[in-house]
């Protein structure tokens, strides 16, 4: 078999001194292939029919058949053959008499892309043998009927992940005869957790069920003291998704050859899923103004974003991290790579990455928001997948981190990971891809920093514990949270951290050392905030409390901020601001109670309904300072989700979203979606207005296609009210 295939001549790429033949990028691209390859001149007694031809091929690509059982992907909304790699599939040939193995010569082609070569692996012969041998290509007849033969053919645990056009070749004393390009015998070949060869392996079978095959899963957000979650339908298996994660590859440029690697796949995904650089699939905005696109707290799965994507060729508008986070655990998903959606609570975005967040305050003991670079986010998202990683020293497998969200570049582009999660924990952050950047978001400690009118910086306080706080992600069969923080970081305090934090510095984290600032902790006065768990619309209560510890009198002059403030801890306005100067007796404790009226919030209010309250008390008596963040998450009403009469696969059924307005004023601009992954695909509704205390009910009928336990999962959006859901889970009975 020659090794390449020869095309005719005008196609032939320019020599270039350095290669002939141009990088393949594309799966989507091919060139013909020659039905008789010529060895010579053929005579003129010729015909090709008195030779073995092939008159049918049967791929066995029906859900219920063989492939897509033992290969797990019968739930994939696809006609063609999908199998994974490292595992043996089998086929049927027909031929036109029966096969004589004496004197009848043929192998199978797998091709993919253009200008297909063995050694690129983009060009595959499979030739047909006794035995197969596991983890490389090859075939084997394991059953013979009149002129059919069937085969169990074998694929590489490193073979290329994409779609391949197949061929029979039929060896004549003249030339090759090959089958008739046929799109219906092409093959999807995806990554295998289930094989031990492949370097995506993962040995537990519950945990192949949720990280691979789960459709949907949660997103936590809100903040660690107030822990809020949503359902996200991930949606791998829906119609056209599969190519819509071929297409990103194509679109990042990754050469086809380099398309068996996780480690490559993910790092350039990560810079593909957002826009920044490379016309990537979202545009990301933190700036509370939607036009023209979709607010990103009105999305509820992937799907959709996928698809305009894949259809459109131009970025989706709008995404914040956990839309990323999503579009990027569903291409993992699809493609066969376990991956799971994380949340960090309190995740530092520290722009000179030192490891600490520098908060300045002016001489009244408030932020100053021009000298304040760093930012805390209230949560972040991101993804880990699962893999092997043989560029690393042994240890450094399993979970690796992956973010497609654009906060800084790597490498020149907006790109994060992999960075493997162990070598994160341990400080090893010497270790590709951006480890140190990760490893700030969960580290880093907090500087509450004055400055003097001569330049001298003093600081305040240190707050060691904030960052990265807790760390979560869905658990495993369930929709709980499972923390996991203790995978990214030893105990807060333990020799272990300090450990670890050696290393990382020693490294090349930068750790700007104590010395070069005054600090003297102040310990005489203790100074707490608390806020009462608040509902949106509703007036609440916060309060503070000082502990006196000492002998001595002392009065504090207190300074309350409240600030409306972007997920990402960056603030839009001062809505609150209340001074007071509270009495402390010696050896006792006293709280004060504030009061947050709706009507001082409502009209500034931003989508994710938080706030964040800053407090700072000068003891006038020492001139120390005592100063306390916290982020507050309003509760937010849900949307009601209910079915109608009973629910079986194949007949119609209805289901009813209601939600009632909870605010002081009328809602404007209502849009509802409802999606359902295997059970509907989204449905929007446009609702002019909701006036305040009214219920909206929509009823949708639909017709669920699969039996199963499946989600419905609903957003409500309008210009006051956003981060609206609702979910259900519905058992779809057999017909």
């Amino acid at each position: 078999v020659s090794e390449t295939m020869s095309t005719n001549e005008e196609n032939k790429p320019p020599l270039n001194g350095r290669r002939a033949i141009p990088p393949s990028y594309s799966n989507d691209e091919e060139n013909e292939v020659p039905e008789m390859e010529a060895f010579g001149v053929i005579p003129r007694g010729f015909n090709p029919r008195d030779y073995l031809r092939v008159v049918d091929m049967y791929m066995f690509k029906d859900p219920h058949e063989v492939n897509k059982q033992e290969h797990h992907t019968d739930k994939y909304y696809n006609p063609r053959l999908i199998v994974r790699r490292g595992q043996a599939f089998q086929i049927q040939i027909d031929f036109n008499r029966p096969y004589k193995p004496e004197t009848d010569q043929f192998w199978l082609e797998f091709l993919i892309g253009r200008n297909p070569q063995q050694n690129k692996g983009t060009y595959i012969p499979v030739l047909v043998g006794n035995v197969l041998k596991p983890g490389q290509w090859g075939a084997k007849i394991i059953h013979r009927q009149n002129n059919s033969i069937r085969l169990s053919i074998m694929s590489s645990t490193t073979c290329i992940v994409g779609k391949f056009r197949l061929y029979v070749a039929v060896l004549t004393p003249f030339g090759i005869l090959r089958t008739r390009r046929n799109s219906a015998t092409d093959t999807y070949i995806l990554f295998n957790p289930w094989c031990q060869l492949d370097a995506v392996y993962l040995d537990d079978e519950k945990e192949r069920q949720e990280y691979v095959l789960n459709d949907v899963g949660v997103v936590f957000h809100g903040n660690a003291e107030d822990i809020k979650s949503r359902s996200w339908s991930y949606g791998q298996f829906e119609e056209n998704v599969l190519d819509a994660c071929l297409f990103l590859m194509d679109k990042a440029e990754l050469e086809l050859s380099g398309r068996g690697n996780p480690i490559k796949i993910c790092r350039v995904a990560s810079a593909v899923i957002n826009s920044r650089d490379d016309d990537g699939v979202i545009v990301g905005s933190w700036n509370n103004s939607y036009d023209n696109g979709v607010a990103p707290s009105a999305w509820t799965g992937s799907v959709d974003i996928l698809l305009e994507y894949y259809s459109s060729k131009q970025p989706v508008r709008y995404g914040q991290c956990w839309v990323f986070a999503g579009v990027f655990n569903t291409f993992l998903r699809c493609l066969g790579i376990p991956a799971r959606l994380i949340t960090n609570y309190s995740s530092a975005h520290d722009n000179n990455a030192n490891l600490r967040l520098d908060f300045f305050l002016d001489d009244e003991g408030k932020v100053d928001t021009r000298l304040t670079k760093d930012s805390v986010w209230n949560y972040h998202c991101w993804n880990e997948a699962w893999m092997t990683r043989p560029d690393l020293p042994v240890g450094f497998g399993g979970w690796q981190v992956v973010d497609g969200t654009p906060q800084e570049t790597s490498d020149g582009m907006y790109r994060c990971g992999p960075a493997s999660v162990q070598a994160i924990k341990h400080g090893h952050v010497c270790f590709q891809f951006d480890a140190p950047f990760v490893y700030a978001e969960v580290n880093g400690d907090v500087f509450y920093t004055r400055m003097e009118k001569n330049g001298t910086q003093v600081v305040e306080s240190i707050d060691t514990t904030r960052i990265g706080q807790l760390i979560v992600t869905k658990e495993v069969g369930g929709d709980g949270m499972m923390d996991i923080t203790e995978e990214y970081k030893f105990r807060e305090g333990s020799d272990e951290e300090r450990l670890a934090l050696e290393t990382a510095v020693m490294y090349g984290v930068k750790k700007q050392s104590i010395q070069d600032t005054t600090y003297q902790p102040q310990t005489e006065v203790e100074m707490d905030f608390q806020a009462q768990k608040a509902v949106l619309g509703n007036d609440f209560k916060v309060t503070i409390t000082f502990r006196n510890k000492s002998r001595n009198s002392y009065t504090a002059t207190t300074y309350l901020s409240g600030n409306i403030v972007f997920y990402t801890g960056v603030t839009k306005s001062e809505f609150k601001k209340h001074s007071f100067s509270a009495e402390l007796e010696p050896s006792s404790s006293r709280s004060f109670d504030i009061v947050i009226r709706s009507s001082e919030y409502m009209s500034e209010l931003l989508e994710q309904a938080s706030f964040h309250f800053f407090v700072t008390a000068r003891i006038n008596e020492t001139g120390k300072i005592l100063a306390v963040q916290k982020a507050v998450v309003l509760e937010i009403p849900a949307l009601r989700i209910k079915t109608k009469g009973e629910l079986i696969a194949g007949k119609e059924a209805s289901v009813i979203v209601e939600f009632t307005n909870p605010l002081k004023q009328t809602l404007e601009n209502v849009m509802v979606r409802l999606e359902g992954p295997g059970v509907l695909r989204t449905i929007k509704k446009q609702f002019g207005r909701i006036p305040m205390n009214s219920t909206l009910t929509w009823e949708v009928k639909f017709t669920p296609m699969r039996p199963g336990l499946r989600r419905l999962i609903a957003s409500l959006n309008s210009d006051a009210l956003r981060h609206v859901y609702g979910e259900l889970n519905v058992q779809i009975q057999k017909p």
